[in-house]
């Protein structure tokens, strides 16, 4: 159902205007009608992802000004006239990729990369243009949207219509973090029943890489974090050890820890949710020799990162992930249901809610120790 009357709208949202600028600023912005195969949402909440912090940063493309933001949940608000399946009043979250099921990539079962709908560092729509700006000015978007704005457009094949009984900070948590980790070890690393298992980084990402291993029935999962807050919340996702690496009691390394843990053996599937590289060479030699698996799913500020080579070359296997494999027609829908049916401990996540008017606070807020998730209400 097509929307032809849609008007440029004028509203607020949280924009960045460079890497040294000392917070975001709540502006007015123009948001323009969506083109034939986008949606225009009214957004209902949003939230932070460690992402948004690295692109505010000018990390890894610097495109200013910007609306940031990729977690979110709205409403249809119009949609073009050459868009199917889709209509106003809908609830739908954003998602970072697109799924055509027709492509090469999409049909090999190896990659959720879209040929047809990729994914982009451009800052812009699939036709190289905007739909913000403020002042005259082109307003970059994050991804394939911007969420941290009370509307904003998005290309049709870069959403999911959801059930709108699930709450929409869940809905939120689930359009990237938790889903990442979650996808990491269900479709990326597909852990099995009675494997053992080490995440680092016990953020969203994180806490979904071992809810993800929980159902799959893994005999150990271990989380290591340097904040020993996040302690309780792995084990409200099924954490069965916890290694603190500024506990002064061991000299040991992280490796040496999880060794110590699985009789000395390393586990069978390795997360990596941190994006500091340094310790994707710590998740090398934390795996079995041989057979083990890094899976790197968090993103950093350094796009090197030094390894030693013998945990490979022993057969070990390092793999990126984005979006912890997902593919948003063929696996979101599943885990939206898992959402819906109150599988997953997902009020765990939220610890904060700010306005979008206080939007300047969030990254400050996003570093305090008992902070997983932040919600941004409209």
């Amino acid at each position: 159902m097509s929307s032809p009357n849609s008007q440029v709208i004028k509203c607020k949202a949280a924009v960045c205007w460079g890497a040294e600028e000392p917070a975001l600023k709540v502006e007015e912005i123009e948001v323009d009608p969506p083109k034939s195969s986008e949606v225009r949402l009214k957004m209902l909440c949003a939230s932070l992802c460690h992402t948004d912090v690295l692109f505010s940063k000018g990390i890894p493309i610097p495109l200013f000004p910007r609306v940031p933001g990729h977690e979110g949940v709205g409403e249809i608000e119009s949609v073009g006239e050459e868009v199917k399946g889709l209509e106003k009043g809908d609830i739908v979250i954003p998602t970072l990729m697109g799924e055509c099921e027709e492509c090469a990539n999409c049909k090999s079962g190896k990659t959720n990369l879209c040929s047809k709908y990729p994914f982009s560092f451009s800052g812009l729509m699939l036709d190289n243009t905007s739909r913000m700006s403020i002042r005259g000015q082109k307003l970059y978007h994050l991804f394939s949207c911007s969420t941290w704005s009370e509307y904003t457009v998005i290309n049709a094949n870069f959403v999911v219509k959801i059930d709108q009984t699930i709450p929409p900070p869940h809905a939120s948590f689930i359009s990237c973090g938790f889903s990442t980790g979650f996808g990491a070890s269900w479709k990326e690393a597909k852990v099995e029943k009675g494997s053992s298992v080490a995440v680092f980084g016990l953020g969203a990402v994180g806490l979904g890489a071992i809810e993800g291993a929980r159902m799959a029935k893994a005999d150990k999962i271990i989380g290591i974090d340097k904040n020993e807050k996040k302690k309780e919340k792995g084990k409200a996702f099924g954490m069965t050890d916890f290694i603190n690496p500024n506990d002064r009691s061991s000299d040991k390394s992280i490796s040496e820890l999880i060794k110590d843990i699985t009789g000395g053996t390393g586990v069978d599937y390795c997360f990596e949710c941190t994006g500091v590289t340094s310790l994707i060479e710590e998740s090398l030699l934390s795996i079995k020799m041989g057979i083990g698996t890094v899976i790197t799913v968090g993103a950093g500020y350094d796009g090197r990162a030094p390894i030693n080579l013998i945990p490979i070359m022993s057969g070990g296997t390092l793999k990126g992930s984005i979006f912890g494999g997902l593919q948003v027609k063929s696996d979101l829908p599943i885990i939206l249901d898992k959402c819906k049916n109150k599988e997953f401990q997902l009020d765990e996540l939220l610890t904060h809610e700010i306005s979008l008017q206080d939007m300047n606070k969030a990254f400050e807020i996003f570093k305090q120790p008992d902070c997983v998730k932040i919600v941004i209400k409209f």
